[in-house]
């Protein structure tokens, strides 16, 4: 049996025909001009009039049945109606028509067999071509005939034609594709949407004070701090340090809301009886609508809230209270920052949230999604494997799903999006996933549908006004290891409005000014983080048909900070490559210091010499120096955007269980000899780091003892050294110091001893803090 060939996880430039061909040098000119065009006939029923009665209650409950071929489409049925109206499209692919001949059938809806109303008929070749921005087709009253071409009472009116996908008419039509789907839930969960992400605010609630607590025991000194509720974010202060009546806190709270605000800011004041049981003092409900919104760092005033015993809800009467409990605080929505909801390595838009501290934008990104080919089956249908496969593509607050593509292998997609860029080091993503909810209603709702593979691209790494059309591998990471899902076929076009604004902006802040102005934690942006990507998979969850939780948090690379063997290895592999530069410096001057090529070496005591004399040419030759590499690595540039790299991600020779335990759920739900043996692994690595760290202390120590006179007699000749040392210095040209320094570090190697080095032993037999370590 021959041996299963490696695949081929490679990025491939490929030539499609864009645009029905139509090409101006490297700029195409149509509206869907990344996409290939496909040819479709457009089908509208709109309405029908004067209908004959079938039933025996003399009326009829009229659909109309639209028949090309193997494929039926159906409107709905309208009971008791003569005059029905369905302004419904239906959407026949070309390549797909096996017949000259397209059927419109009138039918009354009975229980046991549907009756014949009339039917017309259209011959293909009569059929007119539309391409927009023609105005749309009007449609036309067509008389009902029978089957022997006799006419019969009542009409129906229609409109058919041409076009492809660039139509009005495309995105809400029935089409022939899914005609094994039923149900207008499953066909709303097939068809193409946009979707855009809830407005974000970080809400900062700035606890001061409180006054005039009643605790239920007043004997003691009460333990009081404050929690508040957001939706489902809770957090809280700690115990005000003076134990009164009477507590202050001035301690920052951070919460993320989203517009529309629904949920209301719960606060309540509580005291600590004992552990595990708290009293609340009071409460308060504070509507978000009302806040102040922030748009600097300048300080907003801040307000008394009185406390409640129970929240008072809208529509409920409030209670008359002469005398209160307060609290002191400092509320406001802040516009000043950027919400978090991305991996920041991925991140696809840096914008404040208020909209007065947008810039205006610097060019159109475009992307065409052709379409895949060679996916895998992802599950079983009527005993066959199968794949409904689509798209899902976010970039800044909008995400796009293109329509599934049922029962295929290789689906043709050929939609074509755009969004407005703002900056140029942001990322695109582009997922691909099996559609589980074909069924509609209720029967989908157990099911997931499943991940085939995410495609990244990074604007900064486009040229612009270039067409890049390439076949990228879709690679999941599974526990068995990496496998190739198929590949997805991408056309996409950077248009830069503004070369002068697009510079500049690599000369800004990467974040918006207040994440440097009042920057936050980093325990406060990753909790942020996960509480911004739970709202936005929550909203977009309840859109119709949803944008489903597991979709949005694979996009967001929700849990990619978790620990992981194999990511470990490839950020150390990653560091080694950064430093690998350095170290091959490092070895070149060690072979130029043992003369392994003499006329080399030679060459370089000249430059040393030049340069020593003339220092003023040391800046401008470094310079010069790397405009020159810049300048011959341009031939070598690359051409193609970057794509996954299982290599540099340790994926393809990742141990079963490494992969295992990233697969793993916090917390754990493997074995105990399982988890036994990787704590006893992670305390192994663990074990190497810290040796590295104490020795990196140890060295740090060593230096800061050479004036400690920990060790009495090393700093002594230390301090005499730096005595005889300042005044050679100051007698002797630095020219002169700086060659003869030169000179001896790169003398002959006869003149070289094996031994270390008088400074080195010097500096190895200073004390560390070791000794006092236990």
């Amino acid at each position: 049996m021959m041996p299963r060939p490696p695949d081929d996880f490679s990025l491939k430039e490929t030539k499609p025909h864009l645009g029905g061909g139509k090409i101006t040098g490297d700029k195409l000119t149509s509206t869907y001009d990344l996409v290939e065009q496909m040819q479709y006939l457009y089908v509208r029923v709109v309405k029908a009039r004067d209908l004959p009665s079938k039933d025996v209650t003399g009326s009829c409950d009229p659909y109309a049945e639209v028949r090309l071929g193997n494929y039926k489409g159906t409107t709905r049925h309208f009971e008791k109606k003569s005059n029905p109206e369905w302004n419904q499209v239906f959407a026949f692919t070309r390549d797909r028509i096996q017949s000259t001949m397209l059927e419109v059938t009138v039918k009354d809806k009975d229980l046991m067999k549907d009756d014949f109303m009339g039917w017309v008929l259209f011959d293909l070749t009569e059929v007119p071509k539309r391409v927009p921005p023609d105005s749309p087709l009007a449609p036309q009253w067509y008389r009902l005939e029978d089957k022997k071409g006799m006419k019969l009472k009542g009409e129906i009116m229609l409109a058919v034609w041409w076009g492809t996908q660039a139509d009005e008419a495309f995105p809400e039509a029935w089409h022939s594709d899914a005609a094994t789907v039923g149900g207008a839930d499953a066909l709303a969960n097939i068809r193409s949407k946009v979707y855009l992400s809830p407005k974000l605010w970080y809400l900062r609630v700035n606890v001061i004070e409180a006054q005039d607590l009643i605790p239920s025991d007043r004997t003691r000194f009460p333990e009081v701090y404050v929690k508040a509720v957001l939706g489902h974010q809770a957090l809280r202060t700690r115990v005000s340090m003076n134990k009164s009546i009477n507590p202050m806190w001035n301690e920052d709270l951070m919460f993320v809301a989203a517009e529309p605000f629904e949920e209301h800011l719960i606060l309540s004041v509580e005291d600590r009886i004992a552990p595990n049981k708290d009293e609340v003092l009071g409460m308060c409900a504070i509507p978000l609508q009302y806040v102040d919104r922030r748009l600097d760092h300048k300080a907003i005033n801040s307000r008394w809230f009185n406390l409640e015993k129970h929240v008072i809800v809208d529509g409920e009467k409030k209670k008359e209270v002469k005398f209160a409990s307060r609290i002191h605080m400092r509320i406001c929505l802040e516009g000043g920052y950027h919400v978090l909801d991305e991996s920041t390595h991925y991140s696809s838009d840096l914008r404040p949230t208020a909209k007065q501290l947008w810039k205006s934008s610097i060019g159109v990104l475009e992307v065409g999604v052709l379409s895949a080919h060679g996916l895998s089956p992802m599950k079983t249908k009527d005993g066959r494997a199968t794949t409904d496969a689509y798209c899902v593509a976010k970039y800044g607050t909008k995400w796009v799903r293109t329509r599934t593509i049922i029962d295929s292998f290789t689906p043709k997609w050929n939609e074509q999006y755009t969004w407005e860029v703002f900056d140029p080091c942001t990322v695109i993503t582009i997922g691909v996933f099996d559609n589980c909810h074909l069924q509609g209603g209720d029967k989908g709702n157990g099911a997931r549908d499943s991940r085939i593979g995410k495609v990244r691209i990074r604007l900064s790494t486009l040229e612009t006004d270039r067409v890049y059309t390439h076949s990228y591998p879709l690679l999941v990471l599974h526990p068995s290891g990496v496998k190739k899902m198929g590949e997805i076929h991408l056309a996409v076009r950077f248009t830069c409005s503004s070369l002068l604004n697009m510079m500049h902006m690599y000369s800004q802040p990467l974040l918006p000014k207040m994440h440097y102005i009042h920057p936050l934690t980093v325990t406060q942006l990753d909790s942020l983080r996960h509480q911004a990507t739970q709202i936005v998979s929550m909203r977009l969850s309840r859109a119709e048909p949803p944008l489903r939780k597991e979709i949005v948090e694979y996009m967001l690379d929700v849990g990619s900070h978790m620990w992981s063997m194999r990511r470990s290895k490839a950020n150390f592999f990653r560091i080694m490559g950064v430093f690998g530069g350095i170290i091959a410096v490092g070895k070149w001057f060690d072979q130029i210091c043992i003369w392994k090529n003499p006329i080399t070496t030679v060459l370089i005591h000249i430059l040393f010499l030049i340069l020593v004399l003339y220092p003023e040419l040391i800046l401008p030759t470094i310079f010069l120096y790397l405009f020159l590499i810049g300048v011959w690595y341009y031939r070598w540039r690359p051409k193609n955007p970057p794509h996954m790299d299982t290599r540099l991600s340790c994926a393809d020779n990742a141990h079963p269980d490494e992969l295992d335990e990233e697969f793993d759920t916090f917390p754990t739900s493997r074995p105990p000899d399982i988890i036994r043996m990787r704590y006893d692994r992670l305390r192994s690595i663990s074990g190497r780091i810290q040796t590295v760290v104490g020795d990196l202390a140890t060295q740090g120590e060593r230096l800061q003892s050479l004036l400690s006179w920990r060790d009495p007699r090393a700093t002594a000749l230390f301090v005499i050294f730096c005595l005889i040392a300042a005044i050679v210095l100051y007698v002797t040209p630095f020219q002169v110091v700086a060659l003869l320094t030169g000179f001896y570090v790169l003398r002959h190697p006869r003149f070289r001893h094996k031994l270390p080095s008088v400074p080195l032993n010097f500096f190895r037999r200073l004390p560390a803090r070791t000794d006092c370590m236990l």
